[in-house]
């Protein structure tokens, strides 16, 4: 028999937790919610028949309760329900946040509660789509051992590949999420931009550098980041390298910052290639530490 849940905070998150929780076998026990009608439109999702604005009204008696509020919101909700009891040693209470840790729950846990965190690393723009956004992703799990337990149990229910990540390093793992997915947006629309100065429209930019960008994530997940490198740098052709930055110099000054600091991080990557020269190292070196 799988543990029931309850939900606190039923935005995308915890409106598509509790909706496919329940697909998966798992036994609502209730859904709250400051605004009742969001409450009310998880209950019709997941079938759950008690939704309310208190939370107190769904967590005692759920052997899981996860708190799925925006992460500024999480301590405050957690300590609001252990202030007036809420909390048991028969639950197992759970946050969602990627950049936060399960410590967060510590008013929970001196009620007997065992705690963790659990983040699904996916985007969640909707709660109403087909498809199970937990197929095939990874859920971070840490915490209490007993909560990780169970986390990777569900997760493996999900659809998903359950991971533990330490609690103290919850921070750099976020970080490390923010790097692969947010700040590839900004270097590819960096490449965008310097593709635009050389005539080619913004709208055929993904069409030139897509088979690009996509052939180069394959090599990384072939032989890793290391081996997959290419280019001007790890050859250690450092005229080529000279040449953009005398280029970006008079038509793009703003982002030279942006492609030293780049080529100050790839040059790091190529020594661990051991193929560079001294010399073409030191000129590399040279070039990506001028103003």
């Amino acid at each position: 028999m799988k543990p029931s849940f309850s939900i606190v905070g039923c935005g995308k998150v915890g409106t598509t937790l509790a909706r496919y929780l329940t697909g998966a076998g798992y036994t609502v026990h209730g859904l709250a919610s400051r605004c009742l009608e969001s409450a009310k439109k998880a209950a019709e999702l997941s079938g759950a028949t008690t939704y309310s604005t208190d939370p107190l009204d769904v967590t005692p008696g759920a052997d899981m309760v996860f708190i799925t509020t925006p992460d500024g919101l999480i301590k405050e909700v957690c300590d609001a329900i252990a202030a007036k009891g809420g909390f048991s040693d028969k639950n197992m209470v759970f946050h969602c946040s990627g950049s936060l840790p399960s410590t967060l729950l510590g008013s929970a846990k001196k009620q007997g509660a065992v705690i963790g965190s659990v983040h699904p690393l996916q985007s969640f723009a909707s709660a109403y789509g087909d498809k199970n956004p937990f197929e095939g992703i990874v859920m971070a799990l840490e915490g209490d051992e007993a909560a990780v337990n169970v986390g990777l149990e569900m997760a493996e229910t999900l659809g998903a590949k359950g991971f533990r990540i330490q609690t103290d390093a919850k921070t750099l793992y976020h970080a490390s999420a923010v790097v692969a997915s947010n700040y590839l947006v900004t270097l590819v629309d960096f490449a965008y931009q310097l593709l635009a100065s050389s005539g080619i429209d913004h709208k055929d930019a993904y069409t030139v550098l897509g088979p690009l960008i996509e052939g180069t994530l394959a090599n990384i997940k072939k032989v890793g980041t290391v081996q997959a490198l290419t280019g001007p740098v790890v050859r250690g052709d450092s005229a080529t390298v000279s040449d953009h930055l005398d280029a970006i110099k008079d038509i793009m000054p703003h982002v030279m910052g942006l492609y030293t600091v780049l080529g100050r991080h790839t040059l790091e990557i190529a020594k661990k290639r051991g193929t560079l020269t001294e010399s073409s190292r030191d000129e590399l070196t040279r070039l990506f530490s001028e103003p």
